[in-house]
């Protein structure tokens, strides 16, 4: 059940008290879903229990035909202190072309009430929405720091077991066959031999380079995960794989000369 509003109650009581009180006659009320009296009598003021229950019908709203005759008591009440009791086809005339006829619809046709479409319960939303956001200190140097840990680990561990012994003196009169560049411009020097100083030390080093500079302005998507940088993910696995096979190709299939030589057949020309 709707309640019935504070302010509709106490105005129906202030109403009902100055009908009682002046004894005047009320014009005749249109006919109501709720029984009321003859337009002929004097409208009688209806018990609170009956208007209650009218109000309550209409689920919390109010009523054209509450409207209509609140309305009508009032044009007669004006007329009784201006000078006594108007007739009865007069102050329903007046009141028909002072107030416009009911409609069932509100604006734009809307049938909804201000009661029946506002809800109940707090308008702001006091809980914070979720963010896929963590802070630096401790979730993401946490990791930075096992991670080096892990490194410096394998490093000296690595150190201790294979041994890289240095080479003698270097002789102006006696060059190594082969004579390779460490390992890290191995890549390089296999360019160097398939290619004219300048391509291979300037022109496609430079090309991929500038590349690697400019995916950041095609891919600007702001995600960490893998699924949503592909083409960040491909331009740099092609950059560390070309890389990659170069230095191999270096390191284990160039022999005396820096000839192209398979390293099961002449050997393994590569020291750390």
């Amino acid at each position: 059940m709707a309640e019935i509003p504070e302010h509709l109650l106490r105005r129906s009581q202030e109403r009902r008290k100055a009908l009682e009180g002046g004894g005047e006659e009320t014009p005749a009320e249109a006919p109501t879903p709720a029984a009321e009296a003859p337009t002929e009598a004097p409208a009688a003021p209806a018990p609170a229990a009956d208007d209650g229950e009218q109000i309550t019908e209409a689920k919390g709203g109010v009523p054209a035909h509450l409207l209509e005759r609140s309305r009508r008591r009032k044009a007669a009440a004006a007329a009784g202190e201006g000078g006594g009791a108007a007739p009865v086809g007069q102050a329903a005339a007046a009141t028909a072309v002072a107030a416009p006829a009911p409609t069932t619809t509100g604006p734009g046709g809307h049938t909804q009430r201000l009661l029946t479409v506002v809800k109940s319960g707090s308008i702001q939303q006091a809980r914070a929405e979720a963010q896929d956001k963590v802070h630096t200190w401790p979730h993401l140097l946490s990791i930075e720091f096992a991670s080096i840990l892990s490194m410096t680990a394998f490093i000296t561990i690595f150190s201790a077991l294979v041994k890289a012994p240095l080479l003698g003196l270097a002789d102006v009169n006696a060059t190594p066959n082969p004579s390779k560049a460490p390992w890290y411009f191995l890549g390089l020097q296999e360019l160097l031999k398939m290619y004219q100083p300048m391509v291979a030390g300037v022109t496609i080093p430079g090309i991929a380079l500038a590349l690697l500079a400019i995916v950041p302005f095609f891919d600007r998507n702001p995600s960490n995960k893998p699924t949503d940088r592909k083409f960040a993910i491909v331009m740099l696995t092609m950059f560390l794989m070309m890389w990659a096979v170069l230095v191999i190709i270096g390191s284990f299939f160039r022999g005396e000369g820096f000839n192209f030589v398979f390293p099961w057949n002449a050997g393994v020309y590569f020291e750390l």
